[in-house]
C-alpha cells in the first residue's frame, strides 16, 4: 500500500508540471553582430500532441517583411521545455540583403506576475548556404491571436487566378479597393451580390502575389466584409474577408510547380 501511495504522489507531481501551451507566442529575438536586424519581432504558433511539437513560426520586421518556416520539436513536461527545431522556409518577403536563417530554439516555461512566458536562447544557420546564424536570446508571452491572423496563403499551380467579390451575406453598401502588390487593381468598388471580377497571374515568373483588400467603407453594418470566390484552374476556394479602418484583409497567392514538371 506504501508503494501504491508512493507511485501516486510522484504521477501526481509530474502531471503538475503539464501545462496547455497550445497557441500563439509572440515575442522579439535578439541576435549577435552580422544578422540583419539586431532585435526583431517572432511569433511561433505551437501545437503539442503528448510530447511531440509542430507549428509555424513568423520572424518580422512588420507583417510586410517576414520569414515563415515550419517547425517540430519535443516537449518535456518535468522540466518545462521545450526543444524546437525549424524544418524548412515557407515563403519570405525580406530586403534583399538578407538571408532567413533556419533556428534551433531551447525554451523554458514558466510564470511571470500571472503572465506565461517562454524564454531561452536560439542558433541557426542560413538558408542553402548552412553558415552559422549569430545567435541570441528569445523571450515570448502567450497572445490570443496571430498578427498575420488576417493573412490568408494559397498555394497554385496554375497560371490565370480568377477572383470574384461578392458582399457577404447582407448587401449593407460595403465598397473596396483592391490591390496587386501594393498597386491598385480595382478601386471604389461596391460589393452587391454580383461579383467583381479580377484576374491575376501567378507562375515561375511571378511566385508569390499579393492581394490586399481595402476598406473605403464600413458600411450600413460595420465591418466592411466580403466573400472571395478564387478560382485557379479546376480548384475553387471560398474566402471570408473582413476589413476595417485599422486592418486589411489580405491573401497572398504562392507558385508550387505541378508534381510532374
Amino acid at each position: 500500500m506504501r508503494a501504491a501511495g508512493l507511485f501516486c504522489a510522484v504521477f501526481f507531481s509530474l502531471a503538475g508540471f503539464s501545462q496547455n501551451l497550445n497557441g500563439v507566442w509572440r515575442g522579439t529575438l535578439t541576435q549577435g553582430p552580422g544578422g540583419c536586424f539586431r532585435v526583431y519581432n517572432i511569433e511561433l504558433n505551437i501545437r503539442i500532441d503528448g510530447t511531440k511539437i509542430n507549428g509555424a513560426s513568423y520572424h518580422y520586421s512588420d507583417v510586410t517583411n517576414y520569414v515563415k518556416e515550419d517547425f517540430a520539436g519535443v516537449y518535456t513536461a518535468a522540466e518545462k521545455k521545450l526543444s524546437i527545431s525549424e524544418q524548412k522556409v515557407l515563403t519570405f518577403h525580406i530586403p534583399p540583403d538578407c538571408i532567413p536563417c533556419i533556428k534551433q530554439y531551447n525554451l523554458i516555461y514558466e510564470k511571470q506576475d500571472n503572465k506565461e512566458v517562454l524564454t531561452g536562447d536560439w542558433g541557426g544557420v542560413t538558408m542553402n548556404n548552412y553558415a552559422s546564424c549569430p545567435p541570441g536570446k528569445i523571450t515570448l508571452s502567450r497572445v490570443a491571436e496571430s498578427d498575420f491572423e488576417h493573412i490568408k496563403e494559397i498555394k497554385v499551380d496554375t497560371g490565370v487566378i480568377r477572383l470574384d467579390f461578392y458582399d457577404n451575406a447582407q448587401i449593407d453598401g460595403d465598397i473596396i479597393t483592391v490591390l496587386l502588390n501594393n498597386q491598385p487593381l480595382a478601386s471604389n468598388q461596391k460589393l452587391t451580390a454580383r461579383p467583381i471580377t479580377l484576374e491575376i497571374k501567378v507562375d515561375l515568373v511571378n511566385k508569390e502575389q499579393e492581394v490586399t483588400m481595402v476598406a473605403e467603407n464600413l458600411g450600413d453594418i460595420p465591418p466592411n466584409t466580403a466573400l472571395l470566390i478564387i478560382t485557379a484552374g479546376n480548384k475553387k476556394y471560398q474566402l471570408y474577408l473582413t476589413s476595417t479602418e485599422k486592418k486589411n484583409a489580405q491573401v497572398r497567392f504562392i507558385y508550387e510547380a505541378p508534381s510532374n514538371q
